[in-house]
């Protein structure tokens, strides 16, 4: 374990500490909440069962959780795509309102209170900056500026729009009697009926602002996240939908990120302290020491050069571990990938650098064996040579041999200097004489000495005549 911290643990222990504590300040409530509760449940007790030695419990438990995990993904598909697209970065600018609402908010409340009053049920749903239209099924699509005598119209018994919830976006009606997903929390009084379950549903799912209109008790409710607001007076719901719809002020915006850093302080940390213990639980292999061998690979040859040995084949690796979580590399997982583009004509001494290995994030190297290696580079050249071919064997009785022709006769070859200087033909593979006819052609390939490689031809055509 490290005596001090570094950099990238904090950075890691403060990211996760934002995600997971986002995540449960969206789903609180839910319960979706509920069952990671539970899961996390089952997370205790298979570690406790797994370091006591239960090992048919701990199995269990290790096998239930794969199918756990795509359960979750199946049954919680709506809260994951929701959690994802809050924490987009591209959510404000594909998610914003083009421009703050222009209709009379003390107009438009005072309608709310007059349906209150008639005991007129009514849910007015204000989209704020996320989508809602994937949570909205049915509806009558309209197009109208927001006033209360429309507002009295729709909501009025009998009328074929009063049923359902009115969408207002950017200051203008846009559907009208849409029916809303339900909220599932067992947190909602019992005496809400079900025209509270869908305001605080979509609130839940959303972070639009739903004003819904009781009509049975004739109470205006404003639905919020996961909170349900009772709201007594038409001057109190105007001031809270024009702060909420309102584009911020850059004061506002100050203020309001004082506010999201420095409140509900105590969940933040004990966030914070619950991923910090994370963090030592998964670290407690911290600074384990392995051993592992390393083959030795080379790159960006000089075109004019050639690699004629190396001092080495392989090198040995110590590797530190940083997390318990951090897969070991194996053997043969790992290469020493030398660059050879600067070297030059002769004995070039190469030292290994950490940049050559490519290693998983938290595996740091200690130590390199040997620290360096010999590289020997000869230029690289070209050199036509003759073509024998390698006859074996003895011809049938009564014949002998007439003529051979090699074809091409003479090929071209590359490779290091020394090597060329003492070539001056190269052979073809085997050709067995008594397998033979009178007249035959054959091809074959090249016996190309090792370092060296053929330019133009790989392979030949022998034209072998036998006579009486």
């Amino acid at each position: 374990m490290y005596s001090l911290l570094r950099w990238q643990d904090v950075a890691d222990i403060i990211i996760m500490s934002f995600l997971v504590y986002q995540l449960y300040s969206w789903f609180k409530h839910t319960k979706a909440f509920q069952v990671v509760i539970g899961l996390s449940s089952l997370g205790v007790v298979y570690l406790v069962t797994k370091n006591l030695g239960f090992f048919m419990t701990s199995w269990i438990l290790q096998e239930l959780g794969t199918a756990i995990f795509v359960l979750i993904i199946v049954i919680f598909q709506t809260e994951i795509r929701q959690a994802l697209y809050r924490i987009s970065p591209l959510r404000g600018f594909f998610g914003r309102q083009d421009s703050s609402p222009t209709f009379d908010f003390s107009e438009l409340c005072a309608a709310i209170f007059s349906l209150a009053a008639s005991r007129t049920g009514a849910i007015l749903v204000f989209q704020r900056t996320e989508p809602i239209d994937e949570y909205i099924t049915n509806g009558v699509s309209l197009d109208s500026s927001v006033n209360g005598h429309l507002l009295g119209c729709i909501f009025k018994d009998g009328s074929p729009l009063h049923d359902g919830a009115l969408i207002i976006r950017n200051g203008r009606i846009v559907t009208a009697s849409c029916h809303l997903p339900l909220s599932t929390s067992s947190a909602i009084p019992q005496h809400f009926g079900t025209r509270h379950r869908a305001g605080l549903g979509l609130a839940e799912r959303s972070d639009a602002a739903v004003v819904i209109v009781s009509e049975e008790r004739g109470e205006v409710s404003l639905a919020l996240s996961q909170t349900l607001e009772k709201i007594d007076t038409a001057e109190g719901l105007s001031a809270r939908l024009e702060s909420l719809l309102q584009l911020p002020t850059r004061e506002e915006v100050r203020t309001t990120m004082m506010k999201r850093i420095f409140g509900n302080l105590w969940p933040k940390l004990v966030t914070v302290v619950l991923v910090f213990i994370c963090w030592l639980i998964i670290t407690a292999r911290q600074g384990e020491i392995i051993t592992v061998t390393a083959p030795v690979q080379f790159r960006n040859s000089p075109e004019t050069l050639f690699l004629r040995s190396a001092s080495a084949e392989e090198v040995e690796l110590q590797l530190k571990i940083f997390s318990s979580l951090i897969q070991l590399p194996k053997e043969g997982e790992l290469a020493a990938e030398i660059d050879l583009s600067k070297a030059r004509v002769g004995v070039n001494k190469i030292l290994f650098r950490k940049e050559d290995f490519t290693l998983p994030s938290g595996v740091v190297i200690t130590r390199i064996n040997p620290s360096s290696i010999r590289v020997i580079m000869e230029k690289k050249v070209r050199k036509i040579v003759r073509v024998s071919p390698r006859l074996t064997g003895t011809l049938p009785a009564g014949l002998h041999l007439k003529s051979v022709t090699v074809v091409p006769s003479e090929v071209m070859l590359e490779g290091p200097d020394s090597v060329m200087a003492r070539i001056e033909s190269v052979r073809t593979e085997e050709i067995r004489l008594p397998d033979l006819d009178r007249n035959s052609t054959v091809s074959r390939k090249l016996e190309v000495p090792a370092h060296l490689k053929a330019i133009s031809h790989d392979a030949v055509v022998v034209k072998i005549h036998l006579g009486k």
